[in-house]
């Protein structure tokens, strides 16, 4: 029985071995998180190689279709293979980061768009707007311009981008119910 103990841990270590380290998951560590208001909630995430180079240039919304504490558990389980940099609370507008934004998390379901994005999730359903509170709406707007003053990435609808815009994507969040109007508006705010 140990031989073949040994004999299975050799073969997972040389199957990701022919993983490109590019695209080879990380266990979570301690961290700082690079936004001030947030606690640091670690999720696995990807190292970019070189690290130097990555360049976001877009932060992707979602809205999670689960309440906050169960997603932030949900990326912390490398089996389910899905992350984000950020998850928005809707009751107070608690912010935790699970990714550090030089980290590649595994949020748009498009690599390309995960390589050059930062992802924020938001708890609640697209299908109910009650989770679309003020206090998420203005916490939420607050981390979007930090990130894209961070990444020098304009305000915009074209690098601000709905999960649902993602390329290749099958999903709808945030939702028709997501007031875009007034996110740009706060947003954009000094």
């Amino acid at each position: 029985m140990h031989r073949r103990r040994l004999l299975q841990g050799a073969a997972v270590t040389a199957a990701a071995a022919l993983v490109p380290a590019s695209a080879r998951a990380v266990t979570p560590t301690i961290a700082v998180a690079d936004h001030p208001a947030a606690l640091w909630a670690p999720a696995h995430y990807t190292v970019p190689a070189p690290p130097s180079e990555r360049r976001v240039d877009r932060v992707v919304i979602h809205v999670a279709q689960q309440l906050f504490t169960p997603t932030v558990g949900i990326f912390r389980d490398p089996a389910k293979q899905v992350s984000a940099h950020y998850v928005v609370r809707s009751g107070d507008g608690h912010v935790a980061q699970c990714v550090r934004e030089s980290d590649i998390a595994w949020h748009a379901g498009n690599w390309d768009v995960n390589v050059r994005s930062i992802g924020i999730e938001h708890e609640g359903w697209v299908d109910r707007p009650e989770f679309f509170t003020d206090v998420m709406y203005r916490r939420s707007a607050l981390l979007t311009a930090a990130i894209c003053e961070r990444h020098g990435i304009p305000k915009d609808r074209a690098h601000i981008i709905g999960h649902h815009e993602v390329p290749g994507s099958d999903h709808t969040d945030p939702g028709v119910l997501w007031d875009w109007e007034r996110y740009l508006r706060l947003v954009a705010r000094p």
